[in-house]
């Protein structure tokens, strides 16, 4: 785990931060001990998050490979988080070696670790902004050296939409997104669900009522909408363990949906 006395300059170790305790239960090492407090907390109240945090990153590993296997030779990472092996680049890679990936966060302690990470790859960028402003993040010089949006573009919303309340800013954001993108585009979308089982679902949000990771827990037909100007791609939008699988997941009393849209026009 990482030194609480020996934290980067402008990380805040004394509140919990979503990114870090998304790393910390996914087993990464760059979080402090008020991120572990509260994500065994959090863990304690909705066992499921540990699963589920695991079953979201196998679908955007997923995601990622299907959109490079339809073509896409880059991609913009929104709300990337700590990095984690294997990061978007490393797995579009494996397709097309010359794959392109912009990362945008709006943690400091992201663009520290993403800033270590790429400083050697001229062909991936981390950018620190906040997706409520997405005309600036849109309009970043480094974005458009390394973007081409007269090409197909994959962008990628996972597991991150439900940080904004309503459905106002969250679909906003995605239409500024589908308004730069080429035909042959994709979009993937995944975020926890409200459809769990009632008790789950209510204990869950009980336990971040008032915390760092307070989210809006949508229905399908809440979250369906995000996808308008994109063709939704088989399956649909479903839980995330039963896009396109590989393998069987454990049962969860909740869900995280998720699924891939194409821009035909």
């Amino acid at each position: 785990m990482s030194d609480d006395h020996s934290m980067p300059v402008g990380i805040d170790t004394t509140v919990p931060h979503p990114a870090r305790v998304y790393d910390y239960v996914l087993g990464g090492k760059n979080n402090y001990a008020v991120d572990r407090d509260y994500a065994d907390m959090l863990v304690a109240q909705a066992p499921d998050y540990p699963p589920l945090a695991r079953a979201n990153r196998l679908f955007l590993s997923r995601t990622v490979e299907f959109m490079a296997q339809a073509g896409i030779r880059q991609f913009i990472d929104l709300g990337t988080g700590i990095p984690t092996s294997p990061n978007v680049h490393e797995i579009a890679r494996e397709i097309h070696p010359g794959a392109k990936v912009v990362y945008v966060d709006n943690d400091p302690i992201v663009s520290v670790h993403n800033d270590a990470l790429l400083a050697t790859d001229d062909r991936v960028v981390s950018i620190r902004a906040d997706l409520r402003d997405s005309e600036s993040i849109l309009a970043d010089p480094e974005l458009n050296k390394l973007i081409d949006f007269d090409e197909p573009v994959g962008v990628l919303f996972v597991a991150v939409l439900q940080f904004f309340p309503g459905p106002e800013v969250p679909a906003r954001i995605v239409s500024l997104f589908r308004e730069r993108m080429a035909p042959g585009s994709h979009i993937a979308i995944s975020q926890p669900s409200a459809e769990g089982d009632p008790e789950a679902v209510a204990r869950a949000r009980a336990a971040m009522a008032g915390g760092p990771l307070t989210i809006d827990m949508r229905l399908h037909d809440e979250i369906l909408p995000f996808f308008d100007g994109f063709d939704l791609v088989e399956p649909g939008l479903v839980d995330v363990t039963k896009w396109r699988p590989r393998m069987d997941a454990p049962f969860t009393r909740m869900l995280v949906l998720g699924g891939v849209g194409r821009k035909s026009a």
